[in-house]
């Protein structure tokens, strides 16, 4: 099951087009609401019934295919926090589209005017009801998650589409809130790779989105690849020196990223790691010398041997 009540609202917004559209079809010349009124054309009203009937089966459809599936997790990655698009300002929309479909409604049927004005007026609020409707339905089946190496957006229609952005490959979170965004306590956050922007993801519609761009700029700083930075140092000075290795790797700490006495661990780690590079690179450095010391005895004895 998805979030809030597509097929309620759905419901609600499509009868009335089925209604109308089927007296404009059937009744409007057996039963007129004024004596001498225009009549529309037939057609109309079966376009109408079957809007109607469209709206109320995406509804449904909405309602019972439910929110995307959780992403599968990566090693050594967390869920930090998610977010779903605002749905009230989408219904607000489609409630918006009311008086002006009510206003075509009473100009074709309560005066005299010609007809080209009802139909601008009904195609008005038929626009505002539509993109109303539609973002209703797609902030319903759209959510977006941070984890301490990913952005992800997910959207599930007939389709699920996944879009993500690695930490690693971010180089701006920008915010945005429009006047009517303000005025619903919502806002927007896009979130780019590179200097050009080209990788993109936007989290449109949110509420608390500065909370929700904080908590991607918080993970900005990490470094969750230190951890194997460090193994792959302890694995250099296993080549190298095989004891010492080992007893560094048993002080690699089982977990960096505990919540427990976070800031000794932490400072303990980097010192580890600092520690392991350091080590491994003098051992280089050894390894070095003594090959050179090994090369130039070979000269002198091959030397001494020409001689």
């Amino acid at each position: 099951m998805s979030r809030g009540l597509p097929a309620l609202w759905s419901a609600l917004f499509g009868l009335p087009f089925v209604a109308v559209g089927g007296y404009i079809y059937g009744f409007q010349t057996q039963y007129p609401l004024v004596d001498g009124q225009s009549t529309a054309p037939p057609i109309a009203g079966v376009v109408l019934a079957v809007f109607g009937l469209f709206v109320c089966g995406i509804g449904l459809y909405v309602q019972f295919v439910g929110a995307p599936p959780a992403p599968s997790m990566r090693p050594r990655e967390r869920f930090v926090d998610d977010r779903d698009p605002a749905q009230r300002n989408a219904l607000a929309q489609a409630f918006a589209a009311i008086p002006f479909l009510a206003s075509g409604i009473s100009l074709l049927y309560f005066t005299e005017y010609p007809l080209v004005y009802p139909t601008l007026v009904f195609g008005v609020g038929l626009y505002l009801f539509s993109t109303g409707i539609h973002r209703y339905w797609r902030n319903t089946l759209t959510t977006y998650l941070v984890t301490n190496q990913r952005v992800m957006e997910e959207y599930r229609f007939l389709s699920l589409v996944r879009n993500e952005l690695p930490m690693e490959k971010v180089r701006a979170v920008e915010e945005r809130q429009s006047m009517r965004e303000s005025l619903a306590g919502i806002g927007s956050v896009h979130v780019r790779a590179g200097a050009s922007g080209g990788l993109t993801v936007t989290i449109d519609e949110v509420y608390d989105s500065t909370e929700f761009a904080d908590d991607i700029r918080a993970q900005l700083g990490d470094e969750p690849d230190e951890r194997d930075e460090y193994v792959t140092a302890v694995d250099d000075r296993r080549e190298l020196n095989p004891s010492d290795a080992d007893a560094t790797r048993e002080s690699l700490p089982a977990d960096t990223s505990g919540d427990v006495d976070q800031s000794n661990d932490e400072f303990q780690f980097e010192n580890d790691v600092e520690e392991a590079r350091r080590d491994g690179h003098t051992a280089v450095e050894r390894e070095r010398r003594e090959s050179s010391n090994r090369t130039s005895e070979n000269d002198r004895t091959e030397q001494s041997q020409r001689r």
